[in-house]
């Protein structure tokens, strides 16, 4: 597995790399700002980019925009110390793949990018919260990620209500007595049916849509 490190924080930047090489993970180039992380990706092709906000030049926000528009983007990790509602939503909404706070251990950290590399998607707890509070309390928004559930069967809409309650494909299967293969499949079809990157936006939209809404 091939990473890219952003931060302009040089200590973080070998932190984050002795965690990863010593579980066999290759942190193939670093970044210390928004620019030189789209580079680095377009040089190396790596398969997650472990992105931090608030970068000079040019923040982690709009490099991930960059990225991610690009062909055959890589994963896109968004690291932080700013528990912050706004950059949540940005990162999510352009298809950031997960979310961590700098605090995470190592274990977690390392974790984070093998999950996001296999093609889930991932959010850490403190800022799953925030993102169910943000639902519950704001208006009606425009959102680039907002869709029509009509073309979804029955099946899906509710594979997709359980997905946004944060449930994972085993927990799915088991709840609805479906194989785990079985839930893939419907996972995989929701997010074609939406044209949605991965289930972190799935859960955004269900939130959007009103499928699911805080309890």
């Amino acid at each position: 597995m091939r990473v890219v490190i952003a931060d302009d924080q040089a200590l973080v930047r070998a932190g984050f790399r002795m965690i990863l090489a010593a579980d066999g993970i290759d942190v193939v180039a670093e970044a210390e700002n928004g620019a030189d992380a789209v580079d680095a990706v377009r040089r190396t092709g790596p398969d997650v980019v472990l992105m931090d906000i608030r970068m000079p030049t040019m923040d982690g926000i709009e490099a991930t925009r960059r990225i991610l528009s690009g062909d055959d983007p890589p994963r896109v990790i968004m690291l932080t110390t700013f528990d912050l509602d706004n950059y949540v939503f940005a990162a999510l909404e352009l298809g950031a793949s997960g979310f961590l706070l700098k605090d995470v251990t190592p274990e977690y950290l390392v974790a984070a990018v093998r999950i996001v590399r296999d093609g889930d998607a991932l959010l850490a707890p403190s800022i799953t919260r925030r993102l169910v509070e943000r639902f519950t309390t704001r208006g009606p928004r425009d959102s680039p990620l907002h869709r029509d559930l009509t073309a979804l069967t029955p099946r899906e809409r509710e594979v997709l209500t359980l997905v946004a309650q944060g449930l994972s494909n085993v927990e799915i299967a088991g709840h609805l007595f479906l194989s785990e293969a079985t839930v893939k499949t419907h996972v995989a079809r929701v997010l074609a049916k939406l044209g949605l990157r991965d289930r972190v936006q799935a859960v955004v939209v269900a939130y959007e849509t009103r499928l699911v809404t805080p309890s």
